[in-house]
């Protein structure tokens, strides 16, 4: 760490120390080859210079998210700025000995797949150039290199989360500098010509991971354009953008028409949809939109009709086979849903883009004193800056976390699981955990049913038995032929957790060789929840590939795996097909018995889908041992002996993030602010302001807004939107009105410091007229 009193930092800018100067340049241009999408955050690399120090020069950078990088002088600006950052010197009256020698600014270009830098020498002038993927060095020669470059910043800075809750995947980067990327309309409009240049090559940025291959309709430049303005509650300027590209593309019609509905212009909407459908009647981005008007308009009879073709034009596509499953949802369909979310493909998970840097020499993250500790006479900003995080002052044993917890494996759900998992959620949240597994056995083959039939069917090929090889073991060779042909190894079978995470690999587009349509066959033996005996853990849970969802028997559909087995032993083989000729011998052991059951109308689960079952029984049952001891604690509260919580405030974020999970707000409230009485989270004062925002609760919403400005400002934050803060607040604007907002915000009597952090949110608002600040 470095000391406070080092002349050698900028003043409020987080800095790593390089143990050799440039390190980082070489870093970063042998990880360039690995950026997939928008690539890394830009890096910035100052050399600082002392002719009195040993060493004389020392090497310093951080990463930057909103700065201008539309041209080599405003690059060169930025890095200007820094000079002005250097830390005052310790004796008053006497310049800092320290000098920013040279700068350089890396800007990765997602266009062109190139690094774009800029060298300022101090004195001397500027020096710009690009670096490929070979860390091959060439002249910039092509002005559209600047425009590329700009784009792919705004782009980065709009998309990034890492200040969200579990932000960057769950590991937010430090030494992170954010600044608004678009502070003024001038440069919000300059963007938007800039984008509407790039937007036909927006495909080439990549897309979510829910989406396997990139359109115009769903690629990242689309939607961080959609983003900025739907989170600012300003859709009608995305709907005047989208509406100058509308003729060309048809995925562009979807998009206009999407941003038409966010701004309850529905018969324009209905329009645009009308005359793209009659263009292009097979693109399943329009035919998505369309059904989520529909489901809007709870037609959900009509909005099926619409999911079943979007699946037939695009069955590879996660996206029309998930919005299919939360059709059937919606329509208590619960088997068809189990049935639509087994079909879904599901793509291995990449993490964001980034660059791996060397070990830092020493690291320099400036924190102010806390307004609340000073006495009325201090002023904060007259405090020397200490150096280090806000969660260095919670007590290591809130940190602590119980290893169950901490092995949660929904906690590492990304992409594709992570939305199929919350569809599952969904059903159990509508017919609860006991008919969800009934559900489940009449939909899928379970291991009992697989084994019974199996057994049977070994036994019918006896010689000397005498035995009835009537209809039911007619295709057991078939099935027991596909079931082997998709037996899964064993090391895949005990990786339960990279199962239900997609692997964590590096190629999103990757399909997971999962089935695509109801009609494939490529079906798998899985590990899964043995759902007869509890949930506890079973290997090998086996379904048929038949696309029907109920059993032939109605009667026998409903009936429990044990009942089966039971009537299975008791029935004899009267039953059997009268033609069929039978040769008795004699024979020690007693006659088999029919199984009174076939797979032709079940199916095999894939394992991704069963590991999740696994993890949703895991949630489920942690959640209701919490629920136990909390209901526990509240009806002793009045006794002497009241027991106690027995939690850190690091697994009372668990417990959070656990009842969000499961759709039980109160809870997750309840949970978060137990946390917040033990250790400082950011991350559960986000998750409150977001809930009261939805609510919309405005006392307790700029609580938590009060809250996190004043913890922001301890870290030098200075941007504004898009940020969690920023979306939260313009969600209440757009609900009660800028007036009363700030009405309320006045009367909570908040301190000068924090209001001022607090009004810059206000007057963004009014500079950018969010929906509701004119009224």
């Amino acid at each position: 760490m470095v000391a406070a009193t080092d002349t050698g930092v900028l003043r409020g800018i987080p800095e790593f120390f390089e143990t050799e100067i440039n390190e980082c340049l070489v870093a970063r241009t042998e990880s360039l080859a690995t950026f997939r999408e928008l690539g890394s955050p830009d890096l910035c690399h100052v050399v600082k210079a002392n002719s009195k120090s040993v060493p004389k020069e020392i090497g310093s950078y951080h990463f930057v998210l909103g700065a201008d990088t539309s041209s080599s002088a405003t690059v060169a600006a930025y890095l200007n700025s820094l000079m002005y950052m250097l830390a005052s010197a310790p004796v008053q009256g006497k310049p800092n000995p320290w000098k920013i020698k040279m700068g350089t600014f890396c800007c990765f270009n997602a266009f062109s797949r190139v690094d774009v830098r800029v060298e300022v020498k101090i004195p001397g002038g500027v020096d710009s150039y690009i670096v490929d993927l070979r860390g091959d060095r060439h002249p910039i020669t092509n002005v559209a290199i600047w425009q590329e470059a700009f784009v792919s910043a705004v782009l980065r800075a709009i998309l990034d989360d890492n200040d969200e809750p579990d932000g960057n995947d769950g590991h937010p980067l430090l030494g992170l500098r954010k600044i608004d990327p678009l502070q003024t309309l001038g440069a919000e409009g300059r963007f938007l010509e800039a984008a509407a240049v790039e937007f036909w090559k927006g495909w080439q940025l990549g897309s979510q991971p829910e989406v396997q291959v990139a359109t115009p309709f769903s690629n990242h430049l689309t939607n961080g354009i959609f983003s900025y303005f739907q989170n600012a509650g300003r859709l009608s300027e995305a709907a005047k953008f989208f509406a100058d590209l509308d003729s060309r593309d048809p995925d562009v019609a979807a998009i206009l028409a999407k941003a038409y509905l966010g701004t309850d212009e529905e018969i324009k909407a209905v329009q645009v949809l009308y005359e793209a459908s009659k263009k292009h009647p097979v693109t399943y981005s329009l035919l998505l939109v369309q059904t989520d008007f529909l489901i809007g308009k709870k037609q959900f009879e009509k909005a099926l009709k619409l999911a079943k073709l979007a699946v037939t034009y695009a069955p590879s596509e996660f996206l029309v086979w998930a919005k299919l499953a939360d059709i059937y949802i919606q329509l208590s369909d619960f088997e068809s849903a189990l049935l639509a979310l087994n079909s879904c493909p599901m793509f291995t998970y990449c993490e964001r883009d980034s660059q791996r840097m060397p070990p830092p020499a020493r690291t320099h993250l400036p924190l102010r004193a806390d307004a609340t500790t000073l006495r009325p006479d201090q002023n904060p900003k007259t405090i020397p800056q200490t150096n280090g995080t806000l969660f260095d002052e919670n007590d290591p044993r809130e940190d602590e976390v119980h290893p169950e917890l901490q092995r949660l494996p929904s906690l590492s759900l990304r992409g594709t699981f992570l939305e199929a998992y919350r569809l599952l959620i969904r059903i159990v949240a509508r017919v609860g955990w006991d008919d969800l597994l009934k559900f489940r056995s009449q939909v899928f083959v379970m291991e009992d049913e697989y084994l019974i039939h199996r057994s049977a069917a070994e036994e019918s090929r006896r010689p000397g038995d005498d035995v009835d090889t009537g209809d039911d073991f007619k295709d057991e060779d078939d099935l027991e032929g596909d079931v082997s042909r998709r037996y899964l190894d064993e090391e895949q079978k005990n990786d339960i957790h990279n199962a239900a995470n997609g692997g964590a690999g590096k190629l999103r587009r990757s399909s997971s060789n999962t089935s695509s349509d109801v009609h494939s066959g490529d079906d798998r033996i899985m590990q899964s929840i043995d759902l007869d005996n509890g949930g506890d853990i079973a290997s090998n849970t086996m379904s048929n590939a038949d696309q029907a969802p109920k059993s032939a028997s109605p009667s026998k559909g409903k009936l429990s795996i044990d009942e089966l087995m039971k009537r299975a032993t008791l029935e004899k083989n009267d039953s059997a097909t009268p033609n069929v000729q039978k040769t008795r011998v004699p024979n020690p052991r007693s006659q088999l018995h029919r199984v009174s059951f076939s797979f032709k109308h079940k199916r095999l689960c894939e394992k991704w889908l069963d590991n999740l079952f696994m993890v949703l029984y895991n949630d489920l049952r942690l959640y209701t041992a919490l629920k136990q001891e909390m209901s526990q604690f509240k009806n002793q509260t009045n006794n002497s002996n009241a027991m106690i919580y027995r939690k850190t405030g690091a697994e009372w974020e668990i417990y959070g993030d656990l009842a969000e999970r499961l759709f039980h707000r109160d809870d997750a409230k309840e949970a978060y602010r137990l946390c917040l009485d033990q250790k400082l989270s950011t991350k559960a004062w986000l998750k409150l302001l977001q809930i009261h925002a939805e609510d919309g609760n405005i006392q307790l919403c700029l609580q938590s807004v009060v809250k996190m400005t004043t913890l922001l400002d301890r870290t030098f934050s200075e941007h504004t939107y898009p940020s969690s803060i920023g979306r939260g607040l313009f969600m209440l604007i757009r609900r009660h009105g800028f007036a009363k907002v700030q009405n309320v915000l006045i009367s909570m009597n908040v301190p000068q410091a924090g209001y001022r952090q607090i009004i810059r949110y206000f007057e963004y608002a009014e500079l950018f007229r969010v929906s509701g600040a004119d009224w």
